[in-house]
């Protein structure tokens, strides 16, 4: 994969403690991961908001019901991985 190097100002408190978080894995992967991560939140905003221009804003009932079904997925998916993970060395 092809690199480029780039320069970017933090406040320094923030990059002491990303150093600590990030030091097993390096700051370039910590800081690469967090862009990703914006990046796909973005893109996953569009139709978030397609859809709330379509057919109005989500509800507090709404967005507390679809966080139950992610906690829910969440927790089976765990289950899931502790499963193979436990069956794995047997």
């Amino acid at each position: 994969m092809a690199t480029k190097k780039v320069t970017v100002t933090i406040p320094e408190e923030l990059h002491d403690e990303i150093r600590v978080d990030a030091a097993e894995r390096g700051l370039s992967a910590y800081v690469i991961g967090a862009l990703r991560f914006k990046r796909d939140r973005d893109r996953l905003l569009e139709p978030v908001n397609w859809l709330e221009e379509e057919y109005g804003p989500v509800s507090d009932d709404e967005r507390a019901a679809a966080i139950e079904e992610l906690e829910g997925l969440d927790a089976e998916r765990g289950r899931r991985r502790a499963g193979r993970s436990g069956g794995a060395g047997a």
